[in-house]
């Protein structure tokens, strides 16, 4: 999708009043916008409508204009003079779980101005959605994490704009993609009822509104876009995804997955979209393991064993001295373990291979991943058969959820040409090491594409693209939601998929002859 030029920000030239023109201010502005827009419809606040006699003469009637729309009406969000105006911005939000990323976008040339991004401020309640929306029931909770998230948000559009060196009042549009749940702790819904059956979320088109009424320190007239979400665990961000990936413009079918607190996946393709999601992101996340934890300079992001002589090869972020392990490093672990006979068919560490690698700490196994003399942090760093045990169903309710919502639709998985990788995950796994534990398809290396923060990319492209505000509200009425709660397919083939790499070790060629 090629962003249109300022398709928010736009000059428009009208005939002064006369005593044979003496139509209203606000009419005469409206009609010459409506013509620009091809607009039946544009609302202006009150407090707006007080500073357009001023502007209007000092512009000479020449009046540059932030506009914003939702699906069927426009919205006035600024005036100026077209001679050194203010800044017109944007802010792209994606609002994460465990990490919220800010885009700053000057509207009127669609460029990006800066980025930044901060650690979601509700960490400190609970670091997954279920603690959180529990804790939402607790008597002044649900306040409590609204204020955290708006808190957070307000700080880092502070800092943003100061970088960049505007005034968050020069801030016009906002865009929000998160989960459901994240969704509803921003605008301050009420949650417990997405995780109660029959799942029901209090909205899932929460559409443009005040960024006034939500708390945020921006521009009072500014306007935040939501996007919407589908079902209890299918939200606005994987929305986000699909349209910043353009899956949903493809002829071929093609699969997105987005993997953070939880794995969310779409299958489709021009003509049809399925979603699902799931909870398999916790050891994607490095959650997985004591040592376990997001990246960062000194985390372990990759790891090479080698078969023969089962020595180590650790690389870091930055490469420090290791101090922990992020998700791909304990994916790299696992295959390279696997590999090399240090953990059987079934994940369990082989005392024989493990050696003097292998210890017992409190009737519990754990392996030596890093001896304390070589660590950033003067311990051992390890992983336990628990760990490992957490990993295996992690990595089988991620291929389930793959191979679930592929069977619904007859397809195999083996018959799809693209799979976009979204997020920290598909920045940094390595999909071969994903493909020998059986937790991705055994597909060829090509056919996977990386394509980053795709919620924050999609939440951005709404920004910079009048037509964006269209597509997303196609794209979330194709999709088709897949409940895995209640699909009992999906408990079948989650058992069969807690071996390494299958039990149907058919599935897996290329890892036969590794």
């Amino acid at each position: 999708m090629n962003p249109s030029p300022s398709p928010w920000v736009r000059c428009v030239a009208l005939p002064p009043p006369s005593l044979k023109n003496n139509t209203a201010d606000t009419d005469r502005l409206l009609a010459a916008l409506k013509k620009e827009l091809a607009a039946e419809t544009i609302d202006v606040d009150l407090d707006l409508l007080k500073q357009l006699p001023a502007v209007l003469r000092k512009a000479g009637y020449r009046i540059r204009c932030t506009v914003f729309r939702d699906r069927h009406r426009w919205v006035l969000t600024g005036i100026d003079t077209p001679e050194a105006p203010r800044p017109a911005a944007g802010i792209a939000v994606d609002l994460g779980t465990t990490r919220v990323a800010l885009r700053l976008i000057d509207l009127a040339s669609c460029r990006v101005t800066g980025e930044h991004a901060f650690d979601n401020p509700q960490i400190a309640i609970g670091s997954d959605v279920l603690a959180r929306i529990h804790h939402a029931d607790s008597p002044g909770g649900l306040k409590e994490l609204n204020d955290l998230i708006i808190g957070g948000l307000n700080t880092a559009v502070g800092e943003i704009c100061r970088t960049a060196g505007i005034e968050p009042y020069d801030i016009c549009a906002v865009s929000v993609a998160g989960n459901t749940a994240m969704t509803h702790l921003f605008l301050g819904l009420e949650p417990r009822w997405i995780i109660r059956e029959p799942y029901i979320p209090v909205v899932n088109r929460p559409g443009v509104l005040k960024a006034a009424d939500l708390g945020l320190q921006v521009s009072p007239f500014a306007r935040v876009l939501v996007f919407p979400n589908i079902g209890s665990y299918f939200g606005g961000d994987l929305i986000a995804g699909i349209l910043f990936s353009g899956l949903h413009r493809r002829q071929a079918p093609a699969l997105l997955v987005d993997v953070g607190t939880n794995a969310e996946v779409v299958l489709g393709n021009r003509d049809w979209l399925v979603g699902c999601a799931g909870a398999a992101g916790p050891a994607l996340e490095g959650g997985v393991t004591r040592m376990g934890m997001l990246a960062g300079p000194g985390v372990i992001d990759r790891v090479a064993i080698d078969p023969a002589g089962r020595g180590f090869d650790i690389h870091t972020l930055e490469e420090r001295p290791p101090i922990g392990i992020c998700g791909s490093g304990v994916i790299d672990l696992a295959a390279q373990l696997f590999l090399a006979g240090m953990i059987d068919i079934r994940g369990k560490l082989v005392a024989a291979a493990c050696s003097e690698r292998l210890r017992v700490v409190e009737g519990l196994r754990q392996l030596v991943v890093v001896p304390a003399g070589q660590s950033g942090t003067g311990k051992d760093l390890t992983i336990s058969q628990a760990d490992l045990d957490s990993l295996i169903r992690s990595k089988a309710a991620m291929y389930t959820i793959l191979e679930t919502i592929a069977m619904t639709v007859g397809l195999n998985l083996d018959e799809l040409d693209t799979f976009y990788v979204a997020g920290t995950f598909g920045c940094f796994i390595n999909p071969r090491s994903a493909i020998v534990i059986g937790m991705l398809p055994d597909l060829p290396l090509e056919r996977y594409v990386p394509i980053g923060n795709s919620s924050l990319q999609g939440a951005a492209l709404a920004l910079t693209s009048e037509n964006a505000v269209d597509e997303i509200d196609r794209i979330r009425d194709r999709i088709t939601y897949l409940e895995l709660n209640v699909n009992q397919d999906f408990m079948n083939r989650f058992s069969a998929a807690k071996f390494l790499p299958h039990t149907d070790t058919g599935r897996f060629p290329s890892v036969l002859t590794s």
